[in-house]
C-alpha cells in the first residue's frame, strides 16, 4: 500500500510505501526522490508550518540545508548532511588552504596577499606561478598561470585578495568523489596539450585507467580530517609526491554518468543503510 505525502510547498505529492522510512530535506537536491520529503528553504524558520517544524524536530538527519540553517542545526545539536564543514568551506580557497596546513595535509606552497602587500608577491614567488580567484570560482575559470608581470597585472585587476600558489607541472590530476567519507568514484582528468588546467570544463579528458589506490587513500584521509562528507577532492602527483589541491563541494557529474552512477541513488542507499549520518567516523583524525 502507498500513501501520499505533501511536499514542502504543497505543489506536488510524493508516493511512499506505507511504513517505509521517509527523510527530511530542505534543499532541492533530492527533490525527485519519493523517499525524501523536501520542505524547501524558508527565509524564516516560522515560515514552516507547525507540522513541518515538528518533522524537522523529529528527523534523525536534515538533508541539504543551506549554510545558514546548517549552522543553526549544528548549534542545536541536530544532525545534518552534508556536514557543517562541507558547507562552510565550499568555494572558499583561502579557508581550505589554511585548514589543509592546520591539518598537515600536503598542499602546494600557497600565500595570500591583500592589496597593501601585492608588491611582496615577487619576493616570495618566481615565474611561473598560479593565481586563483579565492572565492566563488569553479570549473577552472578562476585559475590563471602567471608567466610574467603582464599576466600578474591582469590577474590582480580581477581580485583584491591575491591567492598565489606554486606551479607544479603535471599532465593530469586525480578527482576522488566521496560520500560520507566513502570513495564512490575516482578518475584522472587529463589536460589538453595547450591547457595547464585539467578541469573537464576546460577541455580535460576523463580516464578511469590505472587509478592509484594511494591517491584515493590520501583523498579519503584529507576528507576525514576536514570533515568534508560530500566532496570531490582534487589531487596531483608531482615528482612522485601527492598534493591535495582543493575540495569541490559542487563537483561535476560527468564521470559519474560515464560509469552509470546516479549520485541521488548513491545518497539514498547510504541513508537506508544507516551510513548517513556519519556519527563519529571522523573522530580518530581530530
Amino acid at each position: 500500500m502507498t500513501r501520499q505525502t505533501a511536499s514542502g510547498d504543497g505543489s506536488r505529492h510524493n508516493m511512499v510505501m506505507e511504513g517505509q522510512k521517509q527523510f527530511i530535506a530542505l534543499g532541492s537536491r533530492l527533490q525527485e526522490i519519493p523517499e525524501v520529503l523536501t520542505l524547501g528553504v524558508k527565509p524564516n524558520f516560522l515560515d514552516y508550518t507547525p507540522a513541518q517544524r515538528e518533522m524537522i524536530y523529529a528527523a534523525d538527519v536534515i538533508l541539504f540545508p543551506t549554510l545558514g540553517y546548517a549552522q543553526f542545526f549544528n548549534t542545536s545539536g541536530k544532525t545534518i548532511f552534508p556536514s557543517l564543514e562541507t558547507h562552510l568551506y565550499a568555494d572558499e580557497k583561502i579557508m581550505q588552504t589554511t585548514l589543509f596546513y592546520l591539518q598537515k595535509i600536503v598542499h602546494p606552497r600557497t600565500r595570500f596577499y591583500y592589496p597593501l602587500h601585492h608588491n611582496d608577491i615577487l619576493k616570495d614567488f618566481t615565474f611561473p606561478f598560479v593565481g586563483k580567484i579565492p572565492r566563488r570560482s569553479a570549473q577552472g575559470r578562476g585559475v590563471f598561470l602567471i608567466r610574467d608581470e603582464g599576466d600578474m597585472k591582469k590577474y590582480l585587476s580581477l581580485t583584491k585578495i591575491a591567492y598565489i600558489q606554486e606551479y607544479l607541472p603535471h599532465e593530469k590530476d586525480l578527482r576522488v568523489i566521496l560520500l560520507n567519507y566513502d570513495p564512490v568514484l575516482a578518475y584522472w582528468r587529463i589536460r589538453e596539450a595547450e591547457e595547464f588546467r585539467a578541469n573537464v570544463f576546460q577541455g580535460g579528458r576523463i580516464s578511469f585507467d590505472d587509478v592509484p589506490l594511494d591517491g584515493i587513500a590520501l583523498a579519503r584521509e584529507a576528507a576525514l580530517k576536514c570533515r568534508f562528507d560530500d566532496v570531490g577532492m582534487d589531487l596531483i602527483r608531482h615528482k612522485n609526491n601527492w598534493y591535495v589541491i582543493e575540495a569541490n563541494m559542487k563537483y561535476g557529474r560527468k564521470g559519474l554518468k560515464m560509469k552509470g552512477l546516479d549520485i541521488k541513488q548513491l545518497i539514498l542507499a547510504k541513508l537506508f543503510s544507516g551510513e548517513i549520518p556519519a556519527a563519529d567516523s571522523f573522530r580518530g583524525y581530530c
